[in-house]
């Protein structure tokens, strides 16, 4: 009897520990207590509820614990609640961090709010802050402007930006700037009389452009314009005459080809007018016979008038005989 109880006691001892320790993995797995502990030791007080808060929340306590560790350890002043709204409205509340002590280092005053809507904006808030303290060098393609006279140059500039953080949210980015100095530069080329002028003062492109005051509106501060390279291109005015030339010639074709076109219907229509001619010729002489017979018959004309007629008529073929016996060519030009 002792044995079997001791038994039963013993069983159950082992279930009740194994419920305990399940229990036990279930309140650990919710409740971040090492998170808590590692809070703890670095001077970071944060109670144990509001750990559990952001579970029900569905926040990560590591994405905002490990950054608020980061920032009181630096000297920023940040509250749990900034750190939390930030990351439920979906951004990285660790590069923030970074960035608000970058800028407490580089002595740039930044504050969380501002850093926050960088963020949330879309663009790197370190990156940045980075670019702020070390400018950056942009470089742009091949720029082809054509000068007065008709040559083309193609330029290749170094812009050195620095980010403006006030205008980060709402300014235009890197592409802006590259496009408004490639129309600054394709403007001064175009503006030179020759371009060799351009060629011995590259310098000139850089000082025009950077007069015009490229970087309103953009999140960026241009600190220099520098001419990489200059290279001289075709000779576009050239070409384009040698086009217009073949175009005009061409024109001057279609017209000719048309003229000619015309003159051969023209050509056509008068032979055809001719025959027309012939034929009302021919009409004209099969009605004589007739009007003869009747002549003859009313007595309008007599029989000897009749064949004088014919002998002068016979007479008139056969001198025209021997003029074409004589004088084929002419003839024959004639037809």
């Amino acid at each position: 009897m002792t044995v079997g109880f001791l038994s039963g006691g013993a069983v159950a001892l082992v279930f009740f520990l194994i419920i305990g320790l399940i229990v036990l993995s279930i309140i650990l797995s919710f409740v971040p207590i090492g998170l808590w502990i590692s809070a703890l030791a670095a001077g970071v007080r944060v109670g144990i509820f509001s750990l559990v808060g952001m579970r029900l929340r569905r926040v990560k306590p590591k994405r905002v614990i490990e950054p608020l560790i980061k920032a009181r350890k630096a000297g920023i002043q940040v509250t749990t609640n900034q750190l939390e709204s930030h990351y439920l409205a979906g951004g990285n509340v660790d590069r923030v961090v970074d960035a608000l002590i970058a800028a407490q280092r580089a002595d740039i005053s930044l504050t969380f709010e501002r850093c926050a809507a960088i963020d949330l904006a879309g663009r790197d808030v370190l990156e940045a802050v980075q670019m702020s303290v070390n400018p950056k060098v942009i470089e742009t393609p091949f720029i082809a402007g054509v000068a007065m006279n008709g040559i083309e140059v193609k330029a290749k500039a170094r812009i050195t930006v620095r980010a403006n953080i006030e205008r980060l949210v709402g300014g235009a980015g890197e592409e802006t700037i590259v496009a408004r100095v490639g129309e600054g530069i394709v403007s001064t080329i175009g503006s030179s009389q020759h371009h060799t002028s351009v060629l011995e003062n590259p310098d000139r492109i850089s000082r025009t452009v950077l007069d015009k005051g490229l970087d309103s509106g953009t999140a960026f501060e241009i600190l220099s314009i520098d001419i990489a390279d200059v290279d001289v291109g075709k000779n576009i005015g050239a070409d384009l005459q040698t086009e217009q030339a073949v175009a005009d010639k061409n024109i001057a074709q279609a017209k000719a080809e048309e003229r000619r076109a015309m003159a051969v219907a023209e050509e056509q229509e008068m032979k055809a007018r001719v025959q027309e001619m012939r034929a009302k010729v021919v009409e004209a002489e099969s009605k004589v016979p007739l009007a003869f017979a009747i002549a003859l018959e009313k007595g309008h004309i007599s029989v000897s008038e009749y064949y004088d007629l014919k002998n002068i008529e016979a007479d008139t073929s056969m001198r025209d005989s021997i003029n074409k016996l004589t004088n084929p060519t002419q003839y024959n030009d004639k037809e």
